[in-house]
């Protein structure tokens, strides 16, 4: 099949090239020379394809091409012939589509192009009309071989055309919705006919009303297949439960903003699900007693635990000490004070393989601190957030104890100078820090945990210091702790001081834009002596 020279504006040649021999090194003992010599011995000017080499090409060979393009590329290499649009629709398996009403129409030439979809999303815009049952019910008859679908606000779904839709695509594997309107109907009919389903995900699905009249959602077919269900903003998510019960295998489950008390459903999950290796609890109406059954989960290796202001240390305590496999904690305990040292501590006494802990106003001291870094041993990531207890003595103490760590993130603690000092000393693997509305922490504290730490990258709210190599020049610029300037200064007249110029102010500050009262530029001492080089080489 021959081909006419043709525009390749959006595949420059060289990379063209390369890709070919990478992506046909692993077809079946072929002589690429056959193919491309005569595209290798002919100079490519302004793009153009030679005709002989690229016909020769086997369609296998240029759909392999093709998958190693960006986007953007790949439509406009369709662009180039009818093979090449031909190709490249038979070999796309992902493809996103707005879901507006006029979808309709172009559903059959649309599919008829990509034959091969099995991966689908379906994203429609809060203000137009999505598209309904009727196209979506053609799509699933264009393509059977559906393996997920990601379905955002389309509100002109029904019951009717989900079930419809799951009849026809009994192969899907990933669900996703969010802020669709069909209701229990159309989510049963999804479990009980698309038994390979392993992920589903479900947020503001509106058409599940709050109440004890609404239809549960049963296991189905699905039950033995499913491995991770994620539910959010859902008025009345436990008439989920049934499905999550029923879910034997399921390893994730997440539950985000969903109104109603959760102990009770905890419980019923916990006794039956035994192979549960990640939790994630946000928002929930939940106390000690939900916390505590999931030390049924003897699997559990992740756990996420946001803003229960119920759960307090005796729930934490009860579950970590029979799940002994948590690898990350992450508590944000809202800075109501019910989870502190004393929960920690059976942490640090039960979950030794912990690797990553990140703690959210939660006031804990050294007395939890030095168990943890003790016996934790593993310990690679830390965060410390909005603490009003995590002081100079606490980043000592991890300084002289966390030898694994890798990573510390600090924010909105009473660190100083001081603790930066004690990190330049300590945890020998250190590779990163983050300090951000620390005011204790000063540009000379970063300037000295720089200089003994030259492989060390620091970051600190608007400055970032990272070596890049030996004779690399390092900068620190951080804002004056001055009062900001008068109205008159920045015309601002009776505004000057709201928040919208303080923004603005900062933001001139970062980019270095306003005059020298405004910023601090302090340099580190590697920065002179590679100013005084510079200018002996000069003269």
């Amino acid at each position: 099949m021959g081909q006419l020279p043709s525009s390749t504006a959006g595949v420059p040649s060289c990379r063209r090239n390369d890709v070919i021999y990478q992506s046909c090194g692993s077809m079946a003992q072929q002589d690429l020379s056959v193919f491309l010599s005569p595209l290798m011995g002919k100079k490519i000017d302004d793009g153009l394809c030679v005709a002989n080499g690229i016909s020769n090409l086997p369609d296998d060979c240029l759909a392999c091409v093709f998958q190693f393009l960006a986007p953007g590329d790949r439509k406009r290499s369709s662009l180039v012939c009818r093979r090449w649009l031909e190709v490249e629709g038979q070999s796309r398996h992902r493809l996103s589509l707005n879901a507006q009403s006029d979808l309709l129409s172009a559903v059959p030439s649309l599919f008829s192009r990509f034959d091969a979809v099995t991966k689908l999303s379906l994203k429609c815009d809060r203000r137009s009309v999505s598209i309904g049952d009727d196209a979506l019910i053609l799509i699933s008859l264009r393509c059977q071989n559906l393996t997920r679908l990601k379905l955002r606000s389309c509100r002109q779904l029904t019951d009717s055309g989900m079930e419809s839709f799951a009849m026809n695509c009994k192969k899907l594997k990933k669900l996703s919705v969010g802020s669709c309107t069909f209701g229990a109907k159309g989510m049963n009919a999804v479990v009980d006919n698309c038994s390979s389903l392993e992920d589903l995900s479900v947020k503001r699905l509106r058409g599940i009303a709050d109440g004890d009249s609404t239809e549960p959602i049963r296991p189905g077919s699905a039950s033995s297949s499913l491995k991770m269900i994620s539910l959010k903003d859902l008025y009345n998510g436990q008439c989920f439960a049934p499905l999550i019960i029923g879910s034997k295998n399921l390893r994730t489950l997440r539950l985000f903003r969903c109104s109603g008390e959760w102990d009770g459903v905890l419980k019923l999950v916990t006794n039956n699900i035994k192979g549960l290796s990640e939790m994630h609890l946000e928002r929930l109406q939940v106390t000690d007693i939900g916390l505590a059954a999931l030390s049924n989960c003897e699997n559990l290796e992740i756990l996420h635990l946001i803003k229960t202001p119920e759960c307090t240390n005796l729930g934490l305590s009860s579950m970590a000490e029979k799940c002994k496999l948590l690898r990350k904690v992450h508590i944000d305990g809202w800075k109501t004070n019910k989870i502190n040292d004393e929960g920690l501590i059976s942490v640090a006494k039960y979950c030794t393989n912990l690797q990553e802990l990140v703690l959210i106003g939660v006031n804990l001291t050294r007395v939890s601190i030095s168990p943890l870094a003790s016996n934790c041993q593993k310990l690679e990531r830390l965060a410390l957030c909005g603490s009003e207890t995590i002081g100079d003595v606490e980043i000592s103490c991890i300084a002289a104890k966390c030898t694994a760590l890798r990573k510390l993130c600090i924010k909105s603690c009473p660190v100083s100078d001081h603790g930066m000092e004690a990190l330049a000393l300590g945890c020998p693997n250190l590779v990163k820090v983050k300090v951000k509305k620390c005011k204790g922490v000063t540009c000379d504290g970063v300037g000295w945990l720089r200089a003994s730490r030259e492989s060390l990258a620091v970051n600190l709210d608007a400055l970032v210091v990272e070596n890049q190599n030996q004779n690399a020049t390092v900068e620190v610029v951080v804002e004056d702790q001055q009062p900001p300037p008068a109205a008159s200064d920045i015309g601002g007249g009776a505004n000057g001081g709201s928040s919208s110029n303080r923004r603005s102010t900062s933001l001139k500050a970062r980019l270095g834009l306003t005059s020298g009262r405004n910023l601090v530029s302090c340099t580190l001492r590697r920065w002179s002596s590679f100013n005084g080089a510079s200018a002996s080489q000069s003269h």
